[in-house]
């Protein structure tokens, strides 16, 4: 059975849920948008910053912590966006880090963004 994590984020009009637990396990995607639903303005940096900020506040929201993160799957819409990307993650984790995949894709759902995570958190048992 899964719970929906409740979060302050923008309530989204697709059918999807911010993140959801299930069996002791945490799911998410998040995306660079502010309060409003909008995608933030600025550059791959950011929209870094703003996805990683909604995906800190959603798992917070879920109980658990950063360390807590199990697998992390980056897209962004550039080469050259992923060390930009990086050097913002990395300022939201410590070792051991989790596991984690880049990609580098032609689009997102919203043609303004230039980043998406998607990722996975453990909760203690």
């Amino acid at each position: 059975m899964k719970t929906p994590v409740k979060t302050n984020l923008f309530a989204s009009k697709a059918p999807l849920e911010w993140a959801v637990m299930a069996n002791g396990q945490f799911y998410t995607a998040q995306i660079p948008i502010d309060a409003e639903g909008k995608v933030v303005d600025g550059g791959i940096e950011a929209q870094a910053r703003q996805t990683m900020d909604n995906f800190k506040h959603t798992i917070e929201a879920a109980g658990l912590t950063m360390a807590h993160v199990t697998q992390v799957l980056i897209y962004v819409t550039a080469r050259d966006h992923l060390p930009i990307f990086n050097k913002v993650y990395a300022e939201y984790f410590t070792p051991p880090y989790p596991n984690r995949a880049a990609m580098i894709i032609v689009g997102l759902a919203r043609e303004e963004m230039l980043c998406e995570i998607v990722a996975y958190a453990a909760q203690e048992q």
